[in-house]
């Protein structure tokens, strides 16, 4: 049996588009010490205000494609016409630190992370139901109504997902949510592996 207190740990954070993600994971540095959000490369051109190396490292598509053939990514997918993915050295270099460090990722990301990190801590955010998701998609006034039902379609798929993942929050009520994440994080520092 080995006591790992003290272990940084890998963390990933997915759910459907608008079930709040960014809004929690914010919160969650704010109340958590010794807790990191690992930056995300992409070859999509950078918008108002975004700086290579603090909000994205912005990558051309060749050197995103020689980075994938190096395994220089712990999961990476193509959206929209651009590549998305999450530098494994810098990953590493903040578990090195003893810092943990969560992964906002797509569910496919975080499958792609549960193969090759088998240890790593999958939380599931999920809406209170689809109508609310429905409700905050077209509250945040971004997409057309089709853009919406696309988005639909794909959460819906995503909630399918779920059993892969090792915790399930419902963003129903953004203190709570917050806390259960928090809970979870200070359960996974303390918890007993059985070797």
């Amino acid at each position: 049996m080995c006591y790992t207190e003290g272990m940084a740990k890998l963390i990933v954070l997915s759910g459907p588009s608008g079930v709040g993600k960014d809004t929690l994971l914010q919160l969650l540095l704010q109340r958590v010490p010794g807790v990191v959000k690992c930056l995300t490369a992409t070859t999509r051109a950078p918008r108002e205000g975004e700086r290579h190396g603090v909000d994205y490292l912005f990558l051309s598509e060749e050197e995103f494609e020689r980075w994938i053939a190096e395994d220089k990514f712990l999961e990476y997918a193509r959206y929209n016409q651009a590549y998305y993915g999450t530098p494994r050295h810098l990953a590493e270099e903040w578990l090195a630190k003893g810092v943990d460090v969560i992964l906002k990722i797509e569910v496919q990301g975080g499958l792609q992370v549960r193969r090759r990190v088998p240890d790593a801590v999958l939380i599931f955010v999920q809406p209170p139901s689809m109508e609310a998701l429905r409700q905050r998609l077209m509250a945040r006034g971004t997409d057309t109504p089709e853009q919406i039902e696309h988005r639909l379609r794909i959460a819906e798929q995503e909630m399918q997902a779920m059993r892969y993942y090792d915790y399930l929050v419902t963003n129903d009520d953004l203190e709570q949510a917050v806390d259960l994440l928090r809970a979870i994080i200070l359960a996974e520092r303390a918890r007993i592996v059985k070797e």
